[in-house]
């Protein structure tokens, strides 16, 4: 790794090593409160101490500085901390401990991916890379999300239209559970990629176009991708619940299927609907 590279990479440990420390009240670990504690959770050397490892070595590691970590102490500090298995995995990418390399994005889908996706029809279903770009849809997706052929190809991302739409446009109607969650999945994937101009460009334009996604990107949240319940506000038939399930694509690096499954009856007939009326359901409002 380019020295630029590994001090981004060290940067960004040390924030989430602090994130994690200030997160955690003494009391919950059998430390006292103390008096004239000026940052809020964990001092580095208690949690040195909880771990079991030198406090200068703690320090320099959440300072950031150039130091081998092995994998047994990186458990004990994971430990300590109380890292779920998305944050250890992304302290352990972080910390540059040895793992299986990430494969590079997929560009290019098989030439019967389409097919595969309208023979999922009245399923809303697409093909997103690592870094959520929208690479195919059918239909019933585009029903629900009708925005998504309005934006240039270099935008079609999910990500980026979840932050940056109007509140009169935005598809997604669960907003407050949505864009934590996006925002730490996302995360999760970025500690892979992070040195990738793509994905760096993507997080500085998020970050100057939206404070919210700057406040969440701070937290420095992880988590895991799964299924989740997505809510889509229609303009026409409004609100269509959905679970997601996302299916990895072999032969196709860094692409999944998501496939949205209506939660009720009343969802389901509502996609129905649209695609049953295409000429109605797209919406007429316009900035």
């Amino acid at each position: 790794m380019t020295g630029r590279g590994a001090s981004r990479r060290r940067t960004e440990l040390a924030a989430f090593l602090r994130s994690r420390r200030e997160r955690i009240a003494p009391h919950e670990v059998g430390m006292p409160p103390g008096q004239r504690r000026r940052t809020p959770g964990l001092r580095r050397e208690e949690v040195a101490q909880l771990a079991g490892v030198g406090v200068t070595w703690y320090t320099w590691l959440e300072q950031g500085r150039p130091i081998n970590a092995s994998p047994q102490v990186l458990d004990a500090v994971a430990r300590t901390l109380r890292l779920d298995g998305a944050e250890r995995e992304h302290l352990y990418r972080l910390a540059e401990v040895p793992e299986p390399e990430a494969p590079d994005e997929a560009e290019h889908l098989p030439e019967d991916m389409q097919t595969i996706l309208d023979t999922l029809l009245p399923l809303p279903a697409s093909v997103c890379n690592a870094r959520s770009d929208v690479l195919a849809w059918n239909a019933a997706f585009e029903a629900i999300f009708p925005c998504i052929r309005a934006f240039p190809p270099c935008e079609r991302n999910t990500l980026w239209i979840t932050f940056t739409t109007p509140g009169c446009c935005n598809p997604v109607g669960n907003m407050a559970e949505e864009m934590p969650m996006h925002v730490a999945v996302f995360r999760y994937r970025y500690s892979r990629h992070m040195n990738e101009p793509g994905w760096k460009e993507l997080v500085q334009r998020l970050q100057a176009a939206n404070p919210e996604f700057a406040r969440l990107w701070a937290e420095h949240e992880v988590a895991l991708p799964g299924p989740r319940v997505k809510v889509f506000r229609h303009p026409v038939v409004k609100e269509i619940r959905t679970r997601t399930t996302n299916l990895d694509l072999t032969g196709s690096a860094g692409a999944r299927m998501v496939v949205y499954t209506p939660t009720d009856d009343e969802s389901r007939e509502r996609i129905s609907w649209l695609l049953a009326h295409p000429e109605l359901a797209v919406p007429d409002h316009r900035h």
